[in-house]
């Protein structure tokens, strides 16, 4: 049964009914060892962050913001902040100098937290630059601390001012005190075309978007969800509370990097994750595919086969398999798919919520026949995350991004764009007059930027309207939809379309270097560099003869026609990517117009 509180005492009533029963698991920084914590603990820390806020000399209204990656002391904070109607503002842990020094001065932060050197040593760096900025506060105990920084203090020196809960009657009475209508967080988008802009978020949103999810979204409090993404993503921060409000135990990942292990290791049965994870892991099945023995390879194509038969085309469908189809898949599932999805870490899979990125059709039909639930998803920070879902009670189609939400009214407006109205949109954008009239339309209705249409109930998603290339042959082109085409396979590992008022489509192309290297050394293929093995005809040759066989079914103005393998990828440090790894376009094509200008000489 979900607990749908206002956020400032959410923990404490899930605290009230759950008791001893374990809330967290996490890894403290720079160690190996899983350690949990229960609920009571949880509700603990809580109001000792509260009062430690407090004793700081915040005041409701106030603004904290949080630099760091995924971590107990993160969610300590948050909730801490939301008992006294402090708002939180999360800054991604790979945020520049120049952008968290924007984002203190825009919302004049008063208290950062930051998570590790890296984020204390660029805190301690813009702190001059920030007039409004007290104090920073550490979580990792092995950071050192500048010997002339007198405004820093470790977390748990923060904590014990809050210890033995000196105001926790001024917290309660902040408690009785709070409004749906309070704002909660401040989320910065990532700025893909421009300077980022802060989506005020309330508690009334959250209120009306753990309602909505909480009845369609399948987890109980007998789910073990591990994040994957950052709380500074709405995905995850989103999912994470719904979690909560579910009694279900969160299983905190600090390192992205190592998420594999921690899989396997705490062996979760629900995880929210972009589309790049679930690619990655069918290019590694494939590949491994690629390497077993003919009879391997039968056996595996043939569990896929009877996987995909009883998952999509009965159970998506809303429709019973018969009882033959039943008995084969037991069988296959329990010899071939099982061991699958176990290699990922996942024994007893429940649903894992996908969203933030074009699904490639192919890569969501072979997570469903091995037997994963894939919920995909449609949303935007603005929105709370959720606008539209699969659902396990009703028929989804491959291809769509599910079933609005009861709460969201979803119009089609103009050039197919998507209109959104209802609890979960934000009210608008932080101090952001000009942003506001041009999001919101006279009738209330948020202008999401994205093309999409609606079919059956289900919302399909055409594309980004801003990004939409059109050729100098009067053709349009989506690029995200080719990119993620060609992400699928297990050669590429980063790429980006180009086709704005050019005669043809071409693409910046970062090879995954391991397996390519592998094919070169096998092929014959001499190289003594990265820069020589993109160069090499061969290679060029064989990506683009795979390219044109997973390119069919675009229409021939639609397929890339020429690549430039590239020797390195784009990065953050280099402005081409944003903090969630999309691909800032203007930023890539200007880097490389050199390159992209040779492909297109006659």
């Amino acid at each position: 049964m979900q607990i749908n509180s206002h956020l400032s005492v959410l923990i404490h009533d899930l605290a009230k009914k759950y008791g001893t029963k374990r809330a967290l698991t996490f890894r403290n920084f720079g160690s190996v060892k899983w350690r949990s914590v229960d609920w009571n603990q949880f509700s603990l820390r809580v109001k000792q962050a509260s009062n430690s806020l407090l004793n700081l000399g915040l005041k409701p209204g106030d603004k904290i913001a949080v630099f760091a990656q995924n971590c107990v002391q993160y969610l300590y904070t948050d909730f801490g902040a939301y008992g006294i109607k402090v708002v939180s503002i999360p800054f991604y842990a790979t945020s520049s100098e120049q952008q968290i020094q924007y984002m203190v001065q825009d919302a004049e932060v008063k208290i950062l937290f930051v998570g590790e050197q890296e984020q204390y040593d660029k805190a301690h760096r813009i702190f001059p630059l920030c007039p409004t900025l007290q104090r920073i506060v550490i979580f990792d105990p092995s950071v050192r601390i500048s010997t002339h920084d007198p405004h820093a203090l470790y977390f748990t020196d923060f904590i014990a001012l809050g210890e033995k809960l000196p105001r926790q009657s001024e917290v309660e009475a902040l408690w009785k005190q709070a409004s749906m209508d309070d704002v909660c967080n401040i989320l910065y988008t990532s700025g893909t075309t421009g300077q980022s802009k802060g989506v005020v978020l309330t508690y009334r949103q959250y209120h009306a978007a753990l309602e909505a999810n909480g009845r369609c979204v399948d987890v109980t409090e007998k789910d073990r969800v591990i994040n994957f993404l950052p709380f500074t993503h709405i995905f995850e921060r989103g999912w994470a509370y719904l979690s909560l409000s579910k009694g279900a135990e969160l299983i905190v990942n600090t390192y992205p990097k190592e998420i594999q292990d921690s899989l396997r290791e705490t062996h979760p049965t629900c995880m929210c994750s972009v589309p790049r994870f679930w690619e990655k892991v069918y290019q590694a099945v494939k590949d491994r595919m690629d390497k077993s023995s003919p009879m391997q390879r039968r056996l595996f194509l043939n569990a896929l086969r009877i996987g995909k038969k009883r998952n999509i085309e009965y159970l998506s469908r809303g429709k019973r398999p018969p009882l033959w189809l039943n008995l084969e898949y037991q069988m296959v599932n329990k010899s071939i798919l099982s061991l699958v999805r176990k290699e990922i870490g996942l024994i007893h899979p429940n649903i894992f919520p996908t969203a933030g990125a074009y699904v490639s059709p192919e890569v969501e039909e072979f997570v469903h026949s091995i037997g994963i639930f894939m919920v995909v998803g449609y949303g935007l920070t603005e929105s709370l995350a959720t606008v539209s879902c699969d659902r396990k009670d009703k028929p989804y189609t491959i291809g769509s991004v599910g079933r609005p939400l009861d709460e969201v009214e979803v119009k089609i407006g103009a050039n197919s764009e998507i209109l959104l109205k209802g609890p979960t949109i934000t009210p608008g954008y932080y101090h952001r007059d000009s942003a506001n009239a041009e999001a919101f339309d006279a009738d209330g209705f948020f202008h999401t930027g994205d093309a999409g249409y609606l079919k059956d109930g289900e919302l399909y998603l055409k594309e980004r309207i801003k990004d939409l290339f059109k050729t100098s042959n009067g053709k349009y082109i989506a690029p995200q939809m080719v990119e993620s085409m060609m992400l699928v396979d297990k050669y590429i590992d980063q790429v980006a379309v180009v086709a704005d008022q050019r005669k043809f489509v071409s693409a910046l192309v970062v090879p995954e270097f391991r397996l390519l290297e592998q094919w070169a050394d096998d092929h014959g293929v001499k190289y003594d560099s990265r820069e020589a093995l993109c160069q090499s005809k061969k290679v060029n040759k064989m990506i683009m003869e795979r390219l044109e066989t997973l390119q069919q079914g675009l229409a021939s103005y639609e397929q890339v026609k020429r690549i430039t393998l590239l020797p390195h990828h784009f990065s953050m440090e280099n402005g081409e990517l944003t903090n969630t790894l999309k691909l800032k376009r203007g930023v890539v094509y200007k880097n490389y117009k050199d390159i992209i200008d040779k492909m297109y000489e006659e």
